[in-house]
């Protein structure tokens, strides 16, 4: 119990900031929906899906690879990170560089005409990114949550307050709404066309003020590269640069190619530029199940890997799996049956709560990338990391398979299948093999059914309508409040178990 204790504390520290930061960082959906056409956002959409495809190649697996060889090699995890943060920032400067270099003729291929500097900016963002991935990974290691969740913290702040500045503050006093004395100066600089612009603008800016602060709080750094333990990392990072190649997949092809596979007014009153906005803005309401799986592996992968020689550690990743379900599952039948508020204070703009049904498939499908997380740590730290290239190049495919198949019948729907299916067939693909490799005493059939009840749930819950908006609410929660009864009962003498040791007084001696 103590070990999980710890997991969830990490966890909380991690998700408290990531969900505080996030929270504010979504008061920018009300502010993009407002302020910028859909055509703008579905730009958002596409550049954004292509960063994230791009930062799996600029870090190429490097942060499970240290995490590794820090923990579980009898090297010198100070040495390890000395090599690993060379090879990084080497790759990332060449590739960074390239990219940059490159700009004009992308911003053509992927239809920018005259906004090469859009590419020049998204350079600087993977590039710094790349820069802080291994420092970030080193404070995790060591246990620094607070540390790390501040400086995340910060970062997120900054790029708020400039994407409020150039958004919303510029465009102001530009329009001679306040601050009727700084509208000479504004104008000099301000364009009014501008809108993803301002976007990357603020993403770089962001970046490049908060990296000097990272590299202080992590220490020195000497470059140094080690040709045999580099050789030995990079055997191990390979197969999982594919597998994040593969995985990110799916976000690109769901979001940014969104727009290529849904036919010509298949949503009349949207174009297809449009409708990819639309789709991304409520890609974003399923933003909280993200954050929990994102504050889980920043706790959890450092912990599964300190804990790999603990020869009970089939039985705790076993309860790991199932605290983990639990917590996700109450956590998307509430978000789920309470969409259509929540709808309502982020999208300032008619015409986007069209594509809210599509929200329940993501969240579930977030919510078996999280299962996934769970599952693979049998490839890690048994040193098969081939294996993650299978997965997920296999749910890579099921991905542009129902893209191509469902998109151009189902739209918004069709897209968010595909990011379910591609989950449900990684988590389905890598417990099989799993349990033939490194067998671990999951709680299956009970995991299993709650999942699926948590689908049934939230779109009863969702659908639930009475045309009345009080009457709603209650009833959404009532369905909510329903299902936690259930999950309470039948884990009743577990939660009272974790209840008592949290509490049990401390005996004297």
């Amino acid at each position: 119990m103590g070990l999980l204790k710890k997991l969830a504390g990490q966890s909380a520290i991690y998700g408290v900031s990531s969900i505080l930061g996030k929270s504010i960082n979504f008061l920018l959906v009300p502010l993009y929906t407002g302020y910028l056409p859909k055509e703008d956002l579905g730009s958002f959409t596409i550049l954004y899906a292509l960063i994230a495809f791009l930062n799996v190649v600029f870090t190429f697996g490097m942060e499970t690879t240290f995490f590794r060889f820090a923990t579980g090699k009898g090297l010198s995890p100070e040495k390890v990170y000395q090599n690993t943060q060379s090879l990084v920032t080497l790759v990332a400067i060449l590739l960074g560089a390239a990219l940059y270099i490159s700009a004009e003729p992308l911003s053509l291929l992927f239809d920018f005409p005259g906004k090469a500097h859009l590419f020049q900016w998204a350079a600087m963002i993977l590039t710094i990114d790349a820069l802080m991935a291994i420092p970030f990974a080193k404070l995790r290691l060591e246990g620094r949550s607070v540390t790390f969740a501040s400086v995340k913290l910060v970062n997120i702040f900054l790029n708020v307050g400039f994407n409020v500045l150039f958004i919303v503050v510029a465009f102001h006093i530009v329009s001679g709404d306040i601050l009727p004395s700084l509208n000479p100066w504004v104008s000099q600089w301000y364009q009014p066309n501008w809108g993803v612009d301002y976007i990357l603008l603020s993403n770089v800016l962001a970046n490049l003020m908060i990296l000097p602060l990272v590299w202080k709080l992590v220490g020195k750094w000497k470059f140094e590269l080690k040709a045999s333990l580099l050789k030995a990392m990079w055997h191990y990072a390979l197969p999982l640069l594919f597998m994040g190649l593969a995985g990110v997949t799916n976000e690109v092809f769901s979001r940014g190619l969104f727009e290529y596979a849904l036919p010509e007014n298949f949503y009349p009153e949207l174009t297809s530029r449009e409708a990819g906005g639309v789709f991304g803005a409520n890609f974003k309401l399923a933003i909280i199940m993200s954050l929990i799986i994102q504050a889980f592996k920043y706790a959890g992968e450092p912990f599964f890997f300190q804990q790999a020689e603990n020869k009970n550690n089939p039985q705790l990743f076993a309860r790991v799996m199932h605290w983990f379900i639990i917590f996700c599952t109450v956590l998307m039948v509430g978000v789920a049956v309470n969409l259509d508020i929540i709808g309502s204070l982020f999208f300032q703009a008619p015409g986007y709560a069209i594509a809210l049904p599509m929200v329940p498939i993501l969240l579930m499908g977030y919510l078996l990338l999280g299962v996934y997380y769970n599952l693979s740590i049998w490839f890690k730290i048994t040193d098969q990391t081939k294996y993650s290239f299978y997965i997920t190049f296999t749910g890579a495919v099921v991905t542009v398979v129902i893209i191509l198949t469902l998109v151009p019948v189902f739209g918004f729907i069709g897209a968010a299948l595909s990011t379910l299916g591609c989950y449900l067939t990684m988590v389905i693909f890598c417990y099989v093999t799993g349990q033939k490799h490194y067998p671990i005493p999951y709680q299956t059939k009970k995991d299993v059914t709650y999942l699926c009840l948590a689908f049934l749930f939230s779109y009863g819950g969702f659908w639930l309508d009475t045309g009345q908006a009080g009457l709603n609410f209650l009833l959404h929660n009532v369905v909510f409040l329903v299902f936690v009864a259930f999950i309470f009962y039948m884990e009743k003498k577990e939660l009272y178990s974790l209840l008592k040791s949290i509490i049990k007084p401390k005996h004297a001696n």
